[in-house]
This record gives C-alpha cells, sequence and structure tokens, in this order.
C-alpha cells in the first residue's frame, strides 16, 4: 500500500502542474497532454534501463511499469472528448482521423494496456525480460502516434 501511496502521489505531482499550467487550454487537451507526459516519464526510465543510459534497478523498473500499466488503463474518455483535435482547438497534435476512426483508436488504445501489461510482468525480473518488453511498448505506442498524431 505505501507503494501505491507513493505512485498516486507522484501522479498527482506531475499531472496538476501541467493543469494549472493549461489555463487556456481545453481541459481535455490538457489533461491528456498530461497522461501523456506521465507516459514519457515512466517509459524514460524503462527505456534508459533497456538502453544502459540508467543502471537496472528491480525496484524502480518495476514501480515505472506498474505506474505505466496503471496510467493505460485509466478511463481516459472524457480526455478525447470530440472537438478537441488539431483542427478545431489550439494546443493538441491529436488528428480528427481518431473520431473517424473510433473503434481503430480503441484497439491502439486496447493494445497499450497489453503492452503495458507485459512491460508489468516483465520490468522487475531482469534486464533481458524489461529489453525484451520494450519493443512491444515501442510499437504500441508508435503505431498510434503514426496514426493519429500530426508530426512536429
Amino acid at each position: 500500500m505505501p507503494r501505491l501511496m507513493t505512485a498516486l502521489a507522484t501522479v498527482a505531482a506531475l499531472a496538476l502542474p501541467g493543469l494549472a499550467n493549461a489555463q487556456d487550454m481545453d481541459p481535455n487537451v490538457a489533461a491528456r497532454q498530461s497522461l501523456m507526459d506521465l507516459y514519457a516519464y515512466n517509459l524514460g526510465v524503462l527505456g534508459g534501463m533497456a538502453q544502459a543510459r540508467i543502471d537496472y534497478d528491480a525496484d524502480l523498473a518495476s514501480a515505472a511499469a506498474t505506474s505505466l500499466y496503471h496510467l493505460s488503463m485509466a478511463g481516459t474518455e472524457r480526455m478525447w472528448a470530440e472537438g478537441t483535435d488539431n483542427m478545431s482547438v489550439e494546443g493538441t497534435r491529436a488528428l480528427p482521423a481518431i473520431w473517424d476512426n473510433a473503434e481503430d483508436f480503441e484497439a491502439h488504445e486496447a493494445a497499450l494496456v497489453t503492452a503495458a501489461e507485459a512491460m508489468m510482468e516483465a520490468a522487475g525480473t531482469d534486464l533481458a525480460s524489461l529489453q525484451g518488453a520494450m519493443g512491444g511498448l515501442g510499437r504500441a505506442c508508435g503505431a498510434c502516434h503514426q496514426t493519429y498524431r500530426q508530426p512536429e
């Protein structure tokens, strides 16, 4: 339970400033960008270990993977409100195709949950297991971003 409380406090500490700084932004866009920042934060730990930029630490890897999994399970439906695409509001790279292909978009979300769960099971085992799970996680993230996010 203390780990869960620490994880929740970390999520709040990271997400709330992003929401507070986005006063002029649509709250749905601000919320999902904060969620993506939290994904990136945890993926940075896992990717850093996979690429040997960060020393492998089973507890830290497990915590990052568990956080990532729980974030992927968050109820995000409100964050993806119709009319919050890059053609309708400022400050987002979300393409209108999300709402044109809702079923496919939801399949991409489901693939992220599956990949995050695999990472959660692998990350704390050993470095090789973490590295093995990174491919599926990268593919899940990349497939959605390639299809539904405007390039920079």
